[in-house]
């Protein structure tokens, strides 16, 4: 608790002492002056803001309603209900500042990751410097138990990395020389040199925390609806209580310009739209707040707000739903073993950097021996050839099996297959593919529940891989072998599918899909982690490679409109209620703060129950 709250509440348990000691001593000067004592302690900010509002033509808000009002209860007489208004008007500005800060704090946390100094490498000098001072190909030293501050390549050492606020993972990240890290990041174990490759500026730091700074920026229609509403609703409760407090004591033979100013001071305490103004910002930041906790970065409450609508969502393949890695996933040895194959294939492939003799070898996982290796020779498009511990290798496709007279068996496997020969001698085969990320069968899963009503796959892989993926998956439709503008004329057309209310998110990589990103009606991005496309191009970035976390947003922001409509309905539900109930005289001032500060505080508290949401796993 900062030193304003604590004189907050200094502030309010003397002037509720002080209020005690009025009844105490009944009707007298004394009591008048401490009653008059107890208002200016605990109000004199209030009506400070009112007049100096006053002069800067901002004359309706609830500081001039809170003011006109316990004035004029002191004018009438009703001293004790003129502090008391003001009391509670403050107790309650108390929690809803207490209840704000509480929920600023996720936000808070994201914003620690900025670094303070960097340690400048030069001349075999370590120079802390500010981060800015920085350059491109320059050389920093990341301590153990530092924050990186920019991002850049490890030139020396090898560590694990702290990445939880970036990509909300608790799950420590190894690195090693030749890896790239990015700022923000906190280095655990040993010392890290690292080779800057972008300015401070320009770093995943610097563009996370813009984002999450310019959030706010962007209003959802429910804000901007409340706050026009506050617009025109507080001019028009203000002409309605001047109308009770003049019009009905000229009007009426038996009743008082006391009983009817009384009335329409209530009225005008009622009427102040705290509850809605302060409750619903309040919900949408806490929704983004929680948002950040997931490591899914929304760049503004209008996107979150959006993302409830959702009923058709497009998917990327490579890179999104599956791993963008090839790996071996079966092997079919014929003769031989399983292990054998993959030996023999590993040392064929010994000297080439391809993507599929890197998987051969990864899958293989020992040491090769140079030594063995007696000739390789590539043959173009189909292979390779290689003499291998005195025995001849055919390493490739059906071509090269078919070119040396091999008698292969034919692998219908969907992927890229492999085939081994030994001697002459056709040994099996291998399975290599892009593997589908577990995590991927979550999202399609959660998608349902969540009432999408279609999941679309768009890639350019081929068709048989494609199906596979969507099968496997059970995504209700894809299209295969598309490119980048061929993508776009089919999110065109899913658009016009949809509901005029409903929604299209596109979730993708956010390097290749960037035209379709910014053509949806919410673009995702994937594993945006360091990658500037994803960060400028999308809604969303999800700082992660989890794509089910599309589905626990998509839950949020529905959680999230589900409260604000909550305090919408219940705020202007109470108001409109206790306003006929104060304009007929059957309720006092004391229903009066409560229809005003307590709703205020239950919205608010009512609000803080996004940044507690246990429920979206």
């Amino acid at each position: 608790m900062d030193r304003t709250m604590k004189i907050q509440i200094v502030r309010i348990c003397t002037s509720f002492i002080l209020f005690l000691f009025s009844f105490f001593l009944g009707e007298s000067s004394i009591s008048f002056l401490l009653f008059f004592l107890s208002y200016l302690l605990i109000g004199y900010d209030i009506l400070w803001k009112a007049i100096r509002n006053l002069f800067r033509g901002k004359l309706f808000d609830e500081n001039f309603l809170i003011s006109i009002a316990t004035i004029g209860a002191f004018f009438i007489g009703e001293f004790p209900e003129g502090v008391a208004v003001m009391l509670f008007y403050q107790v309650g500005e108390f929690f809803q500042d207490y209840a704000v800060d509480k929920s600023r704090k996720s936000i808070v946390r994201l914003m620690d990751i900025r670094p303070d100094y960097a340690n400048k490498y030069q001349n075999g000098k370590v120079l802390k410097v500010d981060p800015e001072e920085i350059k491109i190909g320059e050389f920093i030293l990341i301590k153990p138990g530092e924050k990186i501050p920019l991002d850049g390549k490890v030139i020396e050492g090898d560590s694990t990395l702290n990445t939880v606020a970036i990509t909300g993972e608790s799950i420590p990240k190894k690195v090693k020389a030749g890896d790239l890290v990015y700022s923000g990041c906190v280095n655990n174990d040993k010392l890290l040199k690292v080779e800057v490759t972008k300015k401070f500026e320009e770093s995943t730091v610097s563009k996370i925390l813009d984002l999450v700074e310019n959030a706010s920026s962007r209003k959802s229609k429910s804000e901007n609806f409340i706050h026009k509403f506050a617009k025109y609703y507080t001019p028009i409760v203000v002409l309605v209580a001047c109308f009770l407090a003049i019009i009905p004591p000229l009007v009426l033979s038996d009743t008082t310009f006391h009983t009817w100013i009384y009335r329409a001071l209530s009225f005008l305490v009622v009427s102040c739209p705290c509850a809605l103004v302060i409750s619903i910002p309040l919900s949408f930041f806490g929704g983004i707040g929680a948002a950040s906790k997931m490591g899914v970065l929304i760049k503004g409450s209008n996107y979150l707000e959006a993302l409830a609508n959702t009923e058709i969502v497009v998917c990327d393949k490579t890179g999104t739903l599956t791993e963008g890695v090839f790996s071996v996933q079966e092997v079919y040895p014929v003769g031989f073993s399983e292990e054998e194959v993959l030996q023999y294939a590993s040392y064929a492939e010994i000297y080439s950097n391809h993507p599929i003799s890197i998987s051969i070898k990864q899958a293989y996982g020992k040491e090769i021996e140079e030594s063995l290796v007696k000739q390789v020779k590539e043959i173009s498009g189909k292979g390779v050839f290689a003499i291998i511990d005195q025995k001849e290798i055919l390493v490739g496709n059906e071509k090269l099996m078919k070119e040396g007279h091999i008698s292969y068996e034919k692998n219908s496997s969907i992927g890229t297959i492999v085939y081994v020969a030994i001697d002459h001698k056709f040994a099996g085969s291998i399975v290599i593919s892009d593997k589908i990320k577990d995590d991927s069968y979550s999202l399609i899963s959660s998608l349902k529940k969540n009432q999408v009503q279609k999941v679309v796959m768009l890639t350019g892989d081929l068709e048989e891989i494609s199906k596979q993926v969507a099968d496997q998956l059970k995504i209700d439709e894809y299209h295969a072998e598309l490119l980048p503008q061929e993508k776009v004329t089919y999110v065109e057309n899913l658009k016009k599918e949809k509901s005029e209310q409903g929604k299209l998110v596109f979730l993708g990589d956010g390097i290749n899909d960037a035209p379709v990103l910014a053509l949806s009606d919410i673009g995702i991005a994937m594993g945006g982690l360091g990658s500037d496309a994803a960060i400028e191009a999308a809604d969303v970035v999800i700082m992660t490679d989890e794509p089910s976390k599309v589905a626990r947003i998509i839950k949020l922001s529905k959680k999230t409109m589900r409260i604000v409509k909550e305090n919408i309905v219940f705020a202007i539900a109470v108001k409109i209620g206790v306003l006929i109930l104060s304009a007929f005289g059957l309720t006092n001032m004391w229903v009066a703060v409560f229809a005003d500060v307590g709703v205020s505080i239950l919205a608010v508290f009512n609000a803080l129950r996004i940044l507690k949401s246990r429920d979206l796993e």
